[in-house]
């Protein structure tokens, strides 16, 4: 199976517990999914692996994967610490950009516009993952990057239905050019600021983002 074909198959499942058509405490039946899917079971095993390491499931003996709710109050303190993790990236990065990282961003900031204008938020999800850590790797700090792409597999269910509150597609893009900006300008406060804005999820932002998961 191809590795698109796979991330459709865990983004499906994603989306299901998501919604709560999978509530917490949902036994995923690995027979179940395969045949709703039109998969083999390989695949639908491998997609709940990934789903418990980001601690959206949890695998049990006996029971199979079982959802988890983390709950608003968890996600709330994975985005804070998010947050003040890419704009230490940032930081980072706008001190020693050199002409590969340059290019690196330059190249996802593209790609990020094109889905943007197509108003394909899991594509931009995808190009936004791929702007993110050419920032990380901008920093030049192999324990950051480790850290940040990490904790950005944690909250990639949720990254991703952020991107389909409206306007959200179109924020960010413009968030991304003013990023991009401080980086090659080399303003080390300024690409701090703007990437904690960027990604932190406070009032509205938050509660919409809630309201989202209730209503799917």
């Amino acid at each position: 199976m191809s590795e698109s074909v796979g991330r459709w198959l865990r983004d499906e499942i994603e989306n299901a517990i998501l919604s709560n058509e999978f509530g917490p405490g949902a036994r995923l039946d690995e027979t179940m999914l395969a045949t709703r899917f039109g998969v083999s079971r390989t695949p639908v095993r491998e997609a709940l692996m990934q789903l418990n390491a980001i601690g959206l499931v949890d695998i049990r003996p006996r029971r199979g994967a079982v959802v988890i709710d983390p709950g608003p109050h968890r996600i709330y303190e994975m985005f804070e610490v998010m947050a003040e993790l890419e704009g230490l990236a940032g930081s980072l990065a706008a001190r020693r950009l050199n002409e590969e990282s340059r290019d690196a961003i330059t190249a996802a900031h593209k790609r990020c516009e094109i889905s943007a204008g197509a108003g394909d938020s899991d594509g931009y999800y995808y190009d936004n993952e791929a702007f993110h850590k050419a920032i990380y790797a901008a920093s030049r700090s192999e324990f950051l990057e480790e850290q940040c792409a990490q904790l950005h597999r944690r909250l990639r269910p949720y990254r991703r239905l952020q991107l389909r509150v409206r306007n959200r597609l179109s924020t960010s893009f413009a968030e991304h050019s003013a990023i991009v900006a401080a980086i090659f300008a080399g303003d080390v406060e300024q690409a701090r600021s703007l990437l904690r804005a960027h990604v932190g999820i406070q009032g509205e932002r938050f509660s919409d983002l809630v309201a989202s998961m209730a209503t799917r």
